[in-house]
């Protein structure tokens, strides 16, 4: 691929790129488009082990012509908030509101990526006065098996503990060896080294679990918000057949399907950004005639 397509797209007059501090929560980057005033605001959530830039970057500019596009890394990744806390995905959830809070947005859209559906389904749940509408890519309302489930509780202690006695110099150090051995192309390397080595292992190990333990099913069917589910075909990581099971509970929800894999995102955005264009422009153009 041509070295144009890792530039950051946000790195220019279009877009504002700053640090800010949510009170009694940390400090997190956050990357704001400069569009309309009036555009709906639109939060993107990533996935698992992901930035924001990272998930998203292919989409940035097609959704910036129309939103007031919103993106933060989640706590533990790319430069989110960092804390000896466990993980937690209600946390990232209420982080959302917290951004929303400082910037004196009262009501969004959340469109949320594999690890990032959690986030947005709690984004709801918790705050249901200020979410619209919800844009699902490549989730689910569960994940795992009944055994992956009793690993991730077994798990948790253990990485807590490493959290607590190994160096994260010594272990970010490991986890860059690894992505060196495991990305080939030297300039893709580079780029998706640049956004993922602030990242935290051990936040990324707990949020594997928490991952693992998220269940939504006796709550997701109360969902009352203009929803589009983006549906990969070809998921090896996020069946489809779990990601159909996100839609039917979820009522009026609308799906676009995708003959890609889980990483449709970045791989073929050619598929990915205009199902996203489309399945957002449907959630608020539904929204808009609720209110």
């Amino acid at each position: 691929m041509p070295s144009s397509a890792y530039q950051d797209p946000t790195q220019d007059n279009a877009w504002d790129v700053r640090s800010i501090s949510l009170p009694g929560r940390g400090e997190l980057l956050l990357r704001e488009s400069k569009g309309k005033a009036d555009a709906p605001p639109l939060f993107l959530l990533h996935g698992l082990a992901a930035t924001g830039l990272l998930n998203w970057r292919p989409a940035l500019e097609t959704l910036a012509q129309k939103y007031r596009v919103l993106v933060v890394d989640h706590r533990g990744h790319g430069r989110g908030i960092r804390t000896r806390a466990p993980f937690r995905l209600a946390n990232c959830a209420d982080d959302v509101a917290a951004v929303a809070d400082e910037l004196g947005i009262e009501r969004f859209f959340a469109a949320g990526y594999s690890m990032g559906g959690p986030i947005a389904q709690l984004t709801w749940k918790r705050h249901r006065a200020r979410v619209r509408g919800l844009i699902l890519c490549a989730t689910a309302c569960r994940f795992s098996s009944k055994e992956q489930r009793l690993l991730s509780f077994a798990a948790t202690p253990a990485m807590n503990a490493i959290g607590r006695i190994a160096p994260r110099r010594f272990i970010r150090r490991i986890a860059r060896n690894w992505l060196s051995e495991a990305i080939e192309n030297e300039e893709t390397r580079a780029w998706v080294m640049s956004e993922v080595s602030s990242s935290d292992p051990v936040s990324i190990g707990q949020a594997t679990a928490a991952i693992w333990r998220f269940d939504s099913r006796d709550w997701i069917a109360e969902v009352d918000v203009p929803t589009s589910v983006i549906l990969t075909e070809h998921d090896n990581l996020v069946r489809p057949d779990i990601q159909r099971a996100l839609a039917d509970r979820i009522p009026g929800a609308q799906v676009f399907r995708i003959p890609g894999d889980h990483a449709v995102c970045v791989g073929e955005p050619e598929l990915f950004v205009p199902a996203l264009s489309e399945a957002c422009a449907s959630v608020v153009t539904r929204a808009t005639r609720q209110d």
